[in-house]
């Protein structure tokens, strides 16, 4: 195992993010925990973190060692790991208590970090005895995939942390970028507004959503459209980081209707089965969904 890795890695929720997190740091050769809040999310897990090293390895990649991962509902399986991520949905004040919890089992010298993609890092760090030790974490999805990891420091951050962090994320074989804390930080800040104003251009019939991911992933070199990158993410998420940034930055985020009714109607993207694109059929990567038929999706009050 590299040096540059903790001993023990401790990932708490083990959904697409969280069990991408835990692979990446299984296959660089660390042990991993993943804590989940039931014996079936914490079974569903594994099987998830399992199968994503299982294709890994039928690319070429070396296993990790089989028992290097633990995935349970014991909150004190934490005790003894270096670094803890905090992966659960981007809802404040779960991801608060979920700091919290984990920050009273943690060794004063271990790091403890937050996978948000845009709430604030010291709003996040209020409640923890050792916001010095805390920073965010955000990493990309598709998490074995990605070459990148916003690391972010908030106001408390200890500049040690910072430099433990962008070692752990050399050691996974990515790229950080260090960001002050600001709403959305840099990534979602500005990509989160190149999805909104995609979703503008099908609502408005400029384009198809198909045609306009080819505008970006032909003319700018984009290795992913802005509406099938929505899906991946989620309209959910989209929607609520968005909502969240315009009452931080302004109308400029505001959400457009569209997304809004699709949100309503359950068109969540890949994992509903159906956004912007088809995803019934995964093999398939995403067949277009139909922007003409979604722009005109009958709105439900949410």
């Amino acid at each position: 195992m590299s040096a540059a890795l903790p001993d023990r890695v401790g990932v708490i929720g083990g959904g697409r993010m969280g069990a991408g997190i835990a692979h990446a740091f299984l296959m660089a050769g660390a042990p991993v925990v993943v804590v989940e809040r039931d014996t079936d999310s914490a079974s569903v897990a594994r099987d998830r973190v399992l199968a994503t090293i299982e294709g890994s390895v039928r690319r070429g990649a070396t296993p990790p060692e089989p028992d290097n991962l633990i995935t349970t509902v014991a909150w004190s399986a934490l005790r003894g790991c270096g670094l803890v991520v905090e992966a659960v949905p981007e809802l404040p004040d779960l991801k608060r208590e979920a700091l919290r919890r984990a920050e009273e089992l943690l060794e004063p010298l271990a790091v403890l970090a937050s996978n948000t993609s845009s709430l604030s890092i010291d709003g996040l760090a209020a409640g923890l005895r050792r916001p010095g030790a805390f920073l965010g974490m955000h990493f990309f999805n598709p998490v074995p995939a990605s070459a990148l990891v916003e690391v972010v420091a908030g106001s408390a951050t200890a500049p040690s942390a910072l430099d433990l962090a962008a070692g752990w994320v050399a050691a996974l074989g990515k790229t950080a970028v260090v960001v002050r804390d600001s709403p959305g930080f840099a990534s979602s800040r500005l990509g989160v507004l190149l999805g909104l104003e995609a979703v503008r251009m099908v609502e408005e019939g400029v384009a198809s959503p198909e045609d306009i991911d080819a505008a970006m992933t032909l003319g700018y070199k984009h290795p992913v459209g802005p509406l099938r990158l929505t899906d991946i993410v989620g309209l959910d998420v989209r929607l609520d980081i968005a909502e969240y940034l315009a009452g931080e930055l302004g109308p400029r985020f505001e959400p457009p209707a569209l997304l809004r009714r699709m949100v309503a109607d359950g068109l969540l993207g890949r994992k509903s089965g159906r956004g912007f694109y088809d995803w019934s059929d995964e093999t398939g990567g995403g067949e277009p969904g139909g922007g003409s038929d979604v722009s005109r999706a009958p709105e439900r009050p949410r």
